[in-house]
């Protein structure tokens, strides 16, 4: 991740949140998938288990103070976040499939194929440790909110479709907003709307600055 020097300090907080389907969020010491089932270690002890397709997702608590007078990230002037005539099919795995995709639902190629090289580098049958699955790294809880089953998640067409309506659905809710679409993406809708614009979060920050890179922009700290 790349932070513009004097901009962001590190803060204390260090831990991860969980934020379940219906909104709540718990902080955890750990968080560990076993198949469906994943279980939290409470930071005061004790332990839940859930099915992972009551999570939405999970982020590492890491909070970046931002200093006074720094402003927000912002989005790129001159990207488009929807689909335009003319925009052409990635030079990446997948790249057919990923046009299709993302023409289907209105979404920048370039876009979708940006965040599949940051979520999974093209790997159709990655699993990260929180459970998100395939290409775009969609959660169970994810996918189900379009009519897919988890088990879909690991066939690349329809990883991509479903990641390019979740984008479609962020992008109508955000006002085409690149910088907030992708921090909903990472860390989730409720944190956009909590923090009011991008979450100060250092897994966040660093996610915009990564795809912000391979499509060319500069990073949303200004450098």
């Amino acid at each position: 991740m790349v932070l513009a020097s004097g901009v962001l300090v590190a803060g204390a907080a260090r831990a991860d949140l969980v934020v379940l389907t219906d909104g709540g969020v718990i902080q955890v010491e750990s968080y560990e998938v076993r198949g469906d089932v994943v279980f939290l270690e409470l930071p005061e002890g004790g332990q839940i288990k859930l099915s992972i397709e009551r999570i939405d997702r999970a982020i590492a608590d890491e909070v970046l103070a931002r200093e006074p007078d720094a402003a927000p990230p912002e989005s790129p002037v001159g990207f488009s976040v929807r689909f335009l005539q003319g925009h052409p099919q990635p030079d990446t795995p997948y790249g057919g499939p990923i046009w299709e995709a993302a023409s289907r639902y209105g979404i920048n190629p370039a876009l979708l194929a940006a965040v599949a090289q940051v979520e999974s580098r093209f790997n159709a049958r990655a699993v990260s440790h929180r459970g998100a699955r395939g290409l775009l790294q969609l959660m169970p809880a994810t996918a189900r909110r379009f009519g897919y089953q988890s088990r879909d998640l690991f066939d690349p067409e329809t990883n991509l479709e479903a990641g390019a309506r979740y984008l479609r659905l962020l992008a109508d809710r955000f006002g085409n907003d690149l910088a907030l679409v992708l921090a909903a993406y990472n860390a989730g809708e409720a944190a956009v709307d909590r923090w009011g614009g991008v979450p100060p979060y250092r897994e966040t920050l660093g996610y915009l600055a990564r795809v912000y890179a391979l499509l060319g922009l500069s990073s949303p700290d200004g450098t």
